[in-house]
C-alpha cells in the first residue's frame, strides 16, 4: 500500500458525509482534478466536476452544490497534501460560498 492510500484510509475513517453536510471528495491526477459532493448515508453523488484548473473547478463545484441546496460540506482531501492544487481548489470553493 502506498503512502497516499494509507493517508486516505486514515482520513476516511473520520470523515463521513451526511445529507445535511455531504463530503467534498478530491482526486487529482497528473492532468485533471476531480471533485465530487457525496452523501455517504445514501451512497449518492450529488454533484461532480472534472477539470484541469483547480481554481475553476472549486468555483464550479460550489455553484453546483448551491444549486442542489448544499451550503456546508466536510472536506476529504483524498490522502493528498493540503497544498498546491488541493489548497487552491478549497480556497476557490470557500470564496464561492461553500462552508467547511
Amino acid at each position: 500500500m502506498d503512502n497516499r492510500t494509507r493517508r486516505h484510509n486514515r482520513i476516511r475513517a473520520k470523515v463521513k458525509g451526511t445529507p445535511e453536510r455531504p463530503r467534498l471528495a478530491v482526486y487529482k491526477s497528473n492532468r485533471f482534478i476531480e471533485v465530487q459532493v457525496i452523501d455517504d448515508a445514501a451512497g449518492k453523488t450529488l454533484a461532480s466536476v472534472k477539470m484541469d484548473d483547480a481554481k475553476v473547478a472549486g468555483a464550479e463545484i460550489a455553484k453546483k452544490a448551491k444549486a442542489a441546496g448544499i451550503t456546508a460540506v466536510v472536506f476529504d482531501r483524498g490522502g493528498f497534501r493540503y497544498a498546491g492544487r488541493v489548497m487552491t481548489l478549497a480556497d476557490a470553493a470557500r470564496e464561492a460560498g461553500l462552508k467547511f
